[in-house]
């Protein structure tokens, strides 16, 4: 995918918690950039600008550092406690003529056969790990569960890739399964089922015999 942002990027004199935290109180997001055998350098990157290419599926830019652009990929985001905010960004420098492995998200498509018959379709993987070009990373890998019948599951071998795209994830990753949920039982069944409860064998009752009336 041929998809690119251009961004301008501030190199950060200062490192460490409090300079992030500043940092992103004036509405940038620290980050680090390695990869090409050259040394990591500390970032921030307009917080506005970054998150609204990442709505848009971007995952390659074009990032000013310096005056001077260079392609990356993003590698890594880290998310706040509650999940919810980016804190910090990984990025790769990249060439457009390599092969990376990256993870892509997962999504599942469609209204399973097996649900007509009571069954649920749970998701067990949100994510698949796959090599290609960097020009042509998938935004996401949509995986069809309409033919997937009670008691059936899928796979990452299961998947069609696009076209130049690997997989890297072992083939049998479950992706998703179909199955029954089991009725709630009663508690009189519950009863029903449980074990009877031993006979205690204690000391014989007195025979009565020269007991007081």
């Amino acid at each position: 995918m041929n998809k690119t942002l251009l961004l301008e990027a501030q190199i950060r004199e200062r490192t460490g918690s409090k300079a992030a935290a500043r940092a992103r109180r004036q509405g940038q997001i620290p980050a680090i950039v390695y990869g090409h055998k050259q040394d990591p350098v500390a970032i921030s990157l307009d917080a506005h600008d970054f998150i609204e290419g990442l709505h848009h599926g971007h995952r390659v830019l074009d990032v000013k550092v310096g005056g001077k652009a260079q392609k990356m990929m993003i590698k890594e985001l880290q998310y706040d406690h509650l999940g919810r905010d980016i804190v910090h960004i990984d990025l790769m420098r990249v060439d457009v003529t390599e092969t990376v492995r990256v993870s892509v998200p997962i999504e599942l498509k469609g209204t399973a056969q097996g649900t007509h018959e009571g069954g649920i379709v749970e998701e067990h993987a949100d994510h698949i790990e796959v090599e290609c070009m960097v020009t042509n990373i998938p935004e996401v890998i949509v995986v069809s569960v309409k033919e997937l019948d009670v008691g059936q599951a899928i796979h990452a071998g299961d998947v069609t890739l696009p076209d130049g795209v690997a997989l890297v994830s072992a083939p049998e990753t479950l992706l998703a399964a179909c199955h029954v949920v089991a009725a709630a039982k009663s508690t009189e069944q519950l009863e029903e089922e449980a074990p009877a409860a031993p006979e205690v064998i204690g000391e014989k009752e007195p025979s009565g015999e020269g007991t007081e009336q």
